[in-house]
């Protein structure tokens, strides 16, 4: 069976994940192992494997960390809660959150600051709608689904703001926006440039890919929620989706019959991984490899002051 395999551009890294491996590197380089992240610096078993051997641990709570050690505040964001109990602990904290979720973060306090209700769309859990939620918990409500946007109850109608878990696309919130416009039609909405551009470009990427492929593999880990997403953004064009860690994931039936394999990443997924998916598919009678015309990224965020000079 030969078959040829497409690549969707943009994939892979993005701007706030690329910056927040390179600040847990430099800190390694610069002062040693043991360096604390709280939680995983990105959702991707591959990239945390790799730092844990280098002398990263990883912790869900500040509290495990020794007094005065060195604590880094994943890309995903944390509560101001959280940055108390790290100053408390006497911990040195270095910031890899991603610029874009700082954005958001500031909104909120924002709004809340001039009494406005602020209606958070995201999925319960993730920890960076924890993160969010934390900067104001007493004026941020979560919505998930439609349904709850027909639902949700506010003190004050003619005061509520939007904002969204950046890891959702425009496509992913539009439905639940109009809801919220239609109930609220004062609502605040989000700047067009806090929708984080890597979610937008590589749903729009996953798009293109998957009305030209028989079938799409997406290489990302289950607690990505980005690489989740381009999984069922693909399978909404009428092409069968999955979501695979890596190549040991990869079985002759799941690309079976396929004449054109698709393959994206999601935004904290390393290329290493897709190279070592391109070389498995080329073992089981791959003949070429195209990648599509795309978005090109040339954004860069600058690193914290703490690690500059």
């Amino acid at each position: 069976m030969s078959f040829k395999i497409l690549l969707a551009k943009p994939r892979g890294f993005c701007a706030g994940v690329d910056r927040a491996i390179s600040i847990v590197e430099m800190v390694l380089e610069r002062y040693g192992p043991p360096v604390y992240v709280r939680h995983a610096i990105v959702h991707n078993h591959y990239v945390v494997e790799s730092l844990k051997k280098k002398g990263v641990i990883f912790v869900e709570d500040v509290r495990e960390i020794p007094p005065g050690s060195i604590v880094i505040f994943s890309a995903h964001g944390v509560s101001p809660a959280v940055v108390e109990e790290a100053r408390r602990r006497n911990l040195k904290m270095i910031d890899a959150t991603c610029p874009l979720v700082h954005k958001v973060h500031k909104e909120v306090r924002r709004f809340a600051a001039m009494g406005y209700t602020i209606i958070l769309v995201g999925h319960r859990g993730h920890v960076e709608v924890e993160g969010t939620m934390g900067e104001a918990p007493d004026k941020v409500i979560l919505v998930e689904t439609v349904e709850d946007a027909r639902k949700v109850q506010v003190p004050d109608p003619e005061k509520v703001a939007l904002t969204t878990q950046t890891t959702l696309s425009v496509d992913d919130t539009r439905e639940i926006i109009e809801v919220l416009k239609e109930r609220f039609p004062n609502i605040v909405l989000p700047k067009a440039d806090d929708i984080c551009y890597a979610t937008q470009n590589r749903q729009d990427a996953v798009k293109k890919l998957a009305r030209l492929s028989d079938v799409v593999l997406v290489i990302g880990s289950k607690e990505s929620s980005n690489s989740n997403r381009l999984r069922e953004v693909a399978e909404k064009q009428g092409v069968p989706a999955y979501l695979i860690e890596d190549e040991t994931y990869i079985s002759p039936a799941l690309i079976d019959g396929a004449r054109v394999v698709g393959i994206t990443s999601g935004a904290s997924t390393p290329e290493i991984l897709v190279k070592r998916v391109i070389d498995r598919l080329m073992g089981m009678g791959a003949t070429e490899v195209e990648e599509l015309d795309g978005v090109k990224e040339n954004i860069r965020f600058a690193l914290p002051k703490e690690l500059v000079g």
